[in-house]
């Protein structure tokens, strides 16, 4: 297992890197000060150096963010092959290695960076960021440990960042899963509403809801571990089809990856404000 135990945790103005203690070396973060202790619960919220107005009702809270699978793991088949509890009585494979457009371009690399945006943007309204990974170089933490990464840090608010490879024909637009039938009051309306809320945000920037999976953009689901197995609001984006070769391109650029940033920022905010 490429994500320890135990977790080294790197604090960068107000953004947490949950970093493997085994496996390949984190990327360094940029101009960190000074480990923190070990651990996301001894995590503190931080102010926003950032200029810029700050959101009373945002600034300090804890939000986690998960991008999906890394890129690391299709190196170590063993680690992210083996079982771990899903909830309801499930196991699951600790994590996959994701998909990827027709021309090679990686879900677990769109998922990194548009999650890194999204941090950037939180981070500078006064929001604690807490990622489940540190880079897209190791591989897991398995989908057990993500959801334990926000339990431990009482996450406002937990979203996990994907794109799916669906192959059906006409296949695309965007869906929000939520933990259903929930297992936990946090699993129910706050988890409903944050992602009614990142479906609304996503919707209202111009990106289609999915026209092959869910009911207006929203897809309840009981198989997801990350979603079965959290004790805070959580929701899981799949930001689009990388199949479809108009999302596909979309989400190759930096443009399109800072669009589906924006959008889901916007969501956050928005739960908040009303939390």
């Amino acid at each position: 297992m490429a994500f320890a135990d135990r977790a080294r945790v790197l604090s960068v103005g107000s953004v947490t890197l949950l970093a493997a203690c085994q496996g390949a070396p984190a990327a360094a973060p940029p101009s960190p000060s000074a480990p923190a202790s070990t651990g996301a619960t001894t995590a503190s919220p931080a102010a926003s150096s950032a200029s810029g107005p700050t959101f009373s009702f945002a600034a300090g809270k804890v939000v986690v963010l998960d991008p999906g699978h890394n890129g690391g793991n299709g190196r170590d088949p063993q680690a992210i092959n083996r079982l771990v509890p899903a909830g309801r009585g499930q196991t699951k494979p600790c994590n996959t290695t994701g998909t990827a457009t027709n021309a090679g371009y990686a879900e677990h690399a769109f998922n990194w960076d548009v999650a890194r945006l999204v941090g950037r943007t939180l981070a500078d309204k006064g929001i604690h960021v807490v990622y489940t990974r540190a880079d897209d170089a190791g591989n897991g933490p398995c989908v057990d440990e993500r959801a334990m990464i926000g339990n431990r840090a009482g996450a406002a608010a937990v979203v996990s960042i994907h794109a799916d490879g669906a192959e059906s024909a006409g296949a695309h637009g965007f869906h929000v899963s939520y933990s259903s039938p929930p297992l936990n009051a946090e699993q129910g309306a706050p988890s409903i509403s944050l992602a009614t809320t990142l479906r609304d945000r996503l919707r209202a920037a111009g990106f289609g809801v999915s026209s092959y999976f869910g009911k207006d953009g929203l897809a309840p689901r009981s198989d997801l571990g990350g979603l079965n197995l959290s004790e805070r609001p959580t929701a899981l984006v799949e930001c689009g089809n990388m199949r479809d070769a108009g999302e596909a391109a979309l989400m190759s650029t930096s443009d399109g990856r800072q669009r589906y940033a924006d959008a889901i920022a916007d969501g956050v905010f928005a739960y908040l404000s009303r939390t």
